[in-house]
């Protein structure tokens, strides 16, 4: 008993550090430019600029807003954009398109905090965005071509206009308050997920199926702990995922390299958690999920084959 108290004990102290000294900082920084930039009207801008670009991939003024709140958000954020494609009757192929999209990038709630155990984010997010629109093309061209284009509500390009921050300091403000929620919000989720991982520890399994799962891996080029991770990942989402490794990372059991490596096949929104919660944008989103995981699918592979050309 006492030695499950503090796995406890241990684990919880492990993710209050992770998200208040880690994930917190670094989420007030990304959100404060990403809120500078929107009460700038920069991202608009930046979205009726690219958009024409994008449009081959079948994606819209809103996807592009799409891709942007992942990669300097959260696989959260897009929720929003989504529910906006859904209530203002976006196309079905367009919301495919950009859900397959979202599901196959690299979120930032992920890979700016992973900076310190040596993730490259540079390469990580130009890795990502080839594998996210890869897998919005698959999904407009191939899985999704079958969905109708007709569009209820064509003029709805950008985001609705919200009322600015008035001020640097306003925003800075609001960018703090929304960081606390996700950071306070993930809490409960690496709490959970690190004691479970590490009560699981202490009956030995997790050990049993990395030595026997070890020479599998290890022709692929992967750690044995890649096991471990990939469960967690893909039942308990990229946050719980980000916890675990963070630990191994600590206790020396993987490296920079093998963070890089993994890059590809951990840090992206396709898991249980995270397409539960993007599908609850609206029913229109829920209709195309099918579609966008084969697409999204595409993309990962994608990744993970450039990921393992660059760090095997």
């Amino acid at each position: 008993m006492d030695q499950i108290a503090t796995t406890i004990l241990a684990s919880g102290k492990s993710a209050v550090e992770l998200a208040l000294f880690v994930l917190l900082p670094i989420m007030i920084v990304m959100l404060s430019l990403m809120r500078w930039m929107e009460s700038n009207g920069w991202l608009n801008r930046i979205v009726t600029l690219t958009a024409p670009l994008l449009k081959p991939f079948g994606l819209t003024g809103l996807g592009v807003f799409a891709l942007i709140q992942v990669m300097m958000v959260s696989f959260a954020a897009p929720l929003a954009t989504l529910a906006v494609m859904a209530r203002t009757g976006s196309a079905p192929r367009h919301i495919a398109a950009t859900l397959a999209m979202v599901l196959a990038l690299a979120q930032a709630n992920v890979v700016f905090p992973m900076a310190a155990a040596g993730l490259n984010i540079p390469m990580t997010l130009l890795i990502a965005l080839g594998g996210g629109l890869l897998a919005a093309a698959a999904t407009y061209y191939v899985f999704g071509r079958h969905l109708s284009l007709v569009e209820l509500n064509n003029d709805q390009e950008l985001m609705p206009e919200t009322e600015p921050p008035r001020g640097m300091m306003a925003v800075i403000r609001r960018a703090g308050s929304d960081a606390w929620e996700i950071a306070i919000g993930a809490l409960p989720l690496l709490v959970v997920a690190l004691v479970a991982v590490n009560l699981v520890r202490l009956t030995g399994v997790i050990e049993l199926l990395e030595a026997a799962l070890a020479p599998a891996f290890l022709t692929l080029g992967y750690p044995p702990e890649t096991l471990l991770l990939a469960i967690t990942k893909y039942v308990a989402g990229g946050t719980a995922m980000m916890g675990i490794a963070m630990d191994q990372f600590a206790n020396g059991l993987i490296g920079p390299q093998q963070i890089n490596l993994l890059a590809g096949l951990l840090l992206c929104p396709l898991d249980v958690a995270g397409v539960a919660i993007l599908l609850s944008a609206g029913k229109p989103v829920a209709a195309v999920a099918k579609p966008a995981i084969y697409g999204a699918l595409v993309g990962v592979a994608f990744r993970v084959v450039c990921h393992g050309l660059l760090y095997l």
